[in-house]
């Protein structure tokens, strides 16, 4: 990353990326000051929040689930390309359990059922949608960071 000198009130010679990572830096202590670290379950207790919604099927279950009202079984494994009918009803069951969607069975024959997103599941949708447009902005910078990587390898 390229460190670009900027004057700072607090300290004139501070760069813009190390203005970044003391307001990181804080941001970090403030979550997770009250850990143990000698204790590792507790070490990254938003690992076990974080850790079923942002797998790859996760993910994109929650943008076909957010960019609809209600869609059944059969739509999402459309949709989810690539994804298992097991690993579908794996991810559908966590995502249920945690909050982000509400499942409802008609009685009908064959039995109906309906993935809809739960308002908390609609809140979370919006922060990965936030994400989502920051790595679409950055990918250029990516590929060109990848690319100059591969370079001075290749020498």
């Amino acid at each position: 990353m390229e460190e670009v000198t900027k004057p700072n009130v607090g300290n004139p010679t501070e760069t813009v990326t190390d203005n970044q990572a003391n307001n990181t830096s804080k941001k970090i202590q403030k979550l997770f000051h009250h850990l143990d670290p000698t204790n590792p379950p507790e070490v990254c207790p938003i690992r076990d929040v974080l850790s079923p919604v942002s797998d790859k099927w996760s993910v994109l279950i929650m943008i076909f689930l957010g960019g609809h009202q209600k869609l059944r079984f059969n739509a999402l494994k459309k949709n989810v390309y690539g994804i298992s009918s097991k690993m579908l009803t794996e991810r559908l069951k966590t995502l249920e359990r945690d909050g982000y969607l509400k499942r409802e069975a008609f009685a009908e024959v064959p039995v109906r059922v309906e993935y809809q997103l739960t308002p908390f599941g609609y809140e979370y949708l919006e922060k990965l949608l936030d994400l989502m447009q920051w790595v679409d902005a950055k990918m250029p910078e990516v590929i060109k960071n990848r690319k100059g990587y591969l370079e001075s390898y290749s020498k």
